[in-house]
């Protein structure tokens, strides 16, 4: 279970309690109608994405006023981009007013190459020793 129970309770509660432009999105999301599939109110610890095509790690969020402070998801979405996740994130307005747009660029999203889930290494890597011969291990 991703996040255990208290994570999945979260997300049931955050289901039923969905904004207007999460409805409308949703709509377009859902049934494979870009192609891919989209869960809702996904769970993927420590939070809990709008929707998310775990097969193209594609995260999609509806923000509304309350994400109008300037980097007030700027850890999330870097915790998320980390962990191998792209995310894509549209205001509530542009949904409602545009969700013909908006289902384009998520499509357009799609259509590119998923990021690899391989990390950089952030130091340098360390010398590799040389390699010895099967042999000179096994007469030690």
């Amino acid at each position: 279970m991703r996040g255990g129970t208290g994570m999945t309770r979260r997300a049931r509660r955050l289901r039923l309690d969905t904004t207007d432009a999460e409805r409308t999105l949703w709509q377009g999301l859902r049934y494979k109608q870009l192609g891919a599939r989209f869960r809702r109110q996904y769970p993927i610890p420590p939070y809990v994405v709008d929707f998310a095509c775990v097969e193209a790690r594609l995260i999609v969020e509806a923000d509304g006023s309350q994400h109008a402070l300037p980097g007030a998801d700027v850890a999330r979405d870097r915790s998320l981009s980390e962990a191998g996740w792209r995310v894509l994130r549209f205001w509530d307005n542009d949904i409602l007013q545009n969700r013909t747009g908006v289902l384009q660029m998520i499509a357009e999203a799609l259509a590119s190459p998923a990021p690899s889930k391989r990390m950089e290494p952030k130091a340098a890597p360390t010398p590799t020793l040389p390699r010895r011969r099967g042999r000179e291990l096994s007469e030690r």
